[in-house]
């Protein structure tokens, strides 16, 4: 492993949310990695019966595949994508009730910036609607790609509470800073179409050609030396690298005062999955 691979921080397995089972054993997995042409990467997450939301298993599953990721010498490029129309809908009903009941917060799940952590360039499939703290997952992608037929959230505040997850260091970066405001201001739902006619700095297909874009798009990157590859997107991130973390603290810290509210647990209670 080079030098820059290394001082990649080594993902651990996140410890459980408040108010979550255990996993069952013998549980089957709910993401999946597979290599195409040998240094592509494929991560796809599908928990169908959570859809897509941060449930323990997808969240083990996701630490578990980027580790894997990270020592594989042969990987290039990674691919995450979702299933069917879900790419990824962000936190259960039970870790926001648990956030607001102050038994956890977004941090003790350490796993918002697996993306950006990754030594090598990862690209972000989004096929399927992505909500909330799924679609800040997404944005810490080196690429985005959209569909313009699927909706697109920052939905955190239409519960009442501040973002987190990062939202509020990523979203701007990545859809611009007016653009990036309203969708945390207004938690509106977007489609990748409207977001395409606004000016948003990422790519918007047909859902059909989300997929078949991001593998072009890695054959591309897998065409070059992996440690270039490592040092450039050590290069291109070291910014957001350094403001992360400042960016967390404030948002735990703006969490503690708007979690607060009994309105939010009362828009929890009645609004989530609406």
């Amino acid at each position: 492993m080079n030098a820059a691979a290394a001082s990649v921080p080594r993902p651990q397995p996140p410890p459980a949310a408040a108010g979550a089972a255990p996993l069952p054993a013998g549980a089957p997995p709910v993401v999946r990695l597979a290599y195409e042409e040998d240094a592509i990467a494929r991560v796809t997450m599908e928990d169908r019966e959570a859809r897509n939301t941060f449930s323990l298993r997808l969240i083990e599953g996701l630490v578990r595949a980027f580790a894997q990721i990270r020592d594989d010498a042969r990987a290039k490029a990674v691919i995450v994508q979702g299933y069917d129309n879900y790419f990824c809908c962000g936190g259960t009903k039970d870790e926001l009730v648990g956030i607001q009941e102050g038994k956890v917060q977004f941090t003790d799940l350490a796993f918002h910036d697996l993306l950006l952590q990754c030594p090598v360039p990862v690209i972000a499939a989004m096929q399927g609607h992505a909500l909330g703290g799924g679609l800040v997952l997404g944005c810490y992608a080196d690429f985005v790609i959209l569909a313009e037929e699927m909706l697109y959230s920052t939905n955190f505040m239409k519960y009442g509470f501040t973002p987190g997850f990062g939202a509020t260091c990523i979203i701007p970066r990545r859809f611009g800073d007016f653009l990036g405001a309203e969708l945390l201001h207004t938690a509106r739902s977007y489609h990748g179409g409207e977001l395409r006619e606004r000016g948003a700095p990422v790519r918007v297909v047909k859902k059909a050609e989300v997929l078949p874009a991001a593998l072009q798009l890695a054959r591309d990157l897998a065409d070059k030396p992996r440690v270039s590859l490592v040092e450039l997107k050590r290069r291109l991130t070291e910014s957001i690298r350094a403001e992360l973390p400042a960016a967390v603290a404030q948002e735990v810290a703006m969490h503690k005062i708007t979690f607060a509210q009994p309105e939010v647990r009362r828009r929890i209670e009645t609004l989530f999955g609406t």
